[in-house]
């Protein structure tokens, strides 16, 4: 083992410089957990971003922060002039909002050929629902998974494995084991990978701590829109017992979610804020939801921005249009399986054929 007194104090990533424009939840995580390994990361914001989702300050540790005017040419140039400078960049807006800023990657990768040019966003570059508004429940709930956390009788929830298992540990280690490459091509020295599942469940919590920290997280369920009270981010059982996912948070998505279920529209900033209204408000929805049967709900949020999604089954999901548009899902000695993720532009991951065993036997 090394010697504690010989450890690289800043990390795996040094040398590595990262531009991550400012965003809310997983991308600026990703950028913090860049800075925590050592990578020099530069968080581009705009005057005034989003905070109520952990963006900000919350999830800036380790980072250097850059404001800039992106609709102005002299902060164009000045960020342009930054990404040079780097060897990635994070983004996570919608598809097209870097292409009108002048900031797509056709354009920055023709200056900057080398350039990492990292895209995270719910439902990806393309396919129908790539320009629609959603969040993580409904992002789940297309993939054919929620189901696999069912309760008889209960509305479907976030599965097993993939928060601790998958999250926290698998991808956890290879991240790590990526971090340990990166270090050992300048130091020409390996180190040992330490991936427990529990310490990156616990890294994977920093974002509620961020809403915690800024004051958007409240342990008691009944205020917490997250934990299954609120009207507007959960899922709904439909009249064919079919489930509907809701997780229109922010205000105009949940003005979208109410006028096309036909309900009162007055006050839903109010309602979204007052956690005492949330019981009258979930019955509402609730019993109209129950009104129609899935397929009746999904023609009426098609092209909305509600945030709404139905709740599939795994035999289901690979026939989705979105799914099917994203080439999601492939065939395998008769098995449907998921296509590795996330999409690189030019060395993409292929799946390898059915593995074959080779029996090793002594001479």
């Amino acid at each position: 083992m090394d010697d504690p007194d010989e450890v690289n104090v800043k990390g795996p990533l040094e040398g590595l410089k990262i531009v991550e424009f400012a965003g809310i939840g997983p991308a600026p995580f990703a950028g913090l957990v860049l800075a925590d390994f050592g990578a020099e990361v530069t968080v581009v914001e705009r005057p005034g971003g989003e905070t109520r989702l952990g963006g900000g300050a919350a999830l800036n540790r380790g980072k250097t922060v850059v404001q800039a005017d992106l609709k102005s040419p002299v902060g164009l140039a000045r960020i342009r002039d930054l990404v040079a400078g780097a060897d990635a960049l994070i983004e996570g807006f919608r598809p097209g909002v870097m292409e009108r800023l002048g900031l797509g990657p056709d354009t920055l990768l023709a200056a900057h050929p080398r350039l990492v040019y990292a895209r995270l966003t719910g439902w990806g570059q393309n396919g129908p629902l790539a320009q629609q508004a959603g969040h993580d429940i409904n992002y789940v709930a297309l993939s054919g998974l929620m189901p696999f956390a069912a309760r008889q009788g209960q509305a479907p929830a976030l599965p097993a494995t993939l928060v601790g298992d998958i999250g926290g540990g698998a991808l956890t280690m290879l991240f790590g084991l990526m971090c340990a490459l990166w270090e050992s091509r300048r130091s020409g020295r390996g180190q040992v990978i330490d991936a427990a599942i529990v310490d990156g469940v616990g890294y994977m919590g920093t974002l509620i701590q961020a809403l915690r920290a800024g004051g958007r997280w409240d342990d008691d369920p009944s205020r917490n829109l997250f934990l299954h009270r609120s009207h507007f981010y959960d899922c709904f059982e439909c009249a064919d017992g079919r489930w509907l996912s809701l997780g229109a948070i922010e205000a105009p998505f949940q003005r979208a979610l109410m006028e096309r279920l036909g309900l009162p529209t007055e006050t839903p900033s109010t309602s979204q804020d007052d956690p005492s209204q949330w019981p009258t408000w979930r019955d509402a929805v609730t019993v109209r939801i129950r009104q129609e049967p899935l397929a009746h709900w999904v023609a009426v949020f098609e092209g909305s921005d509600a945030c709404v999604a139905p709740v599939l089954p795994a035999a289901e999901a690979p026939l989705h249009p979105h799914q099917q548009a994203r080439r999601n899902f492939f065939m395998q000695d008769g098995v449907v399986w998921p296509m590795p993720a996330p999409k690189l532009s030019r060395t993409p991951a292929r799946p390898g054929d059915s593995a074959r065993s080779n029996d090793i036997r002594e001479e």
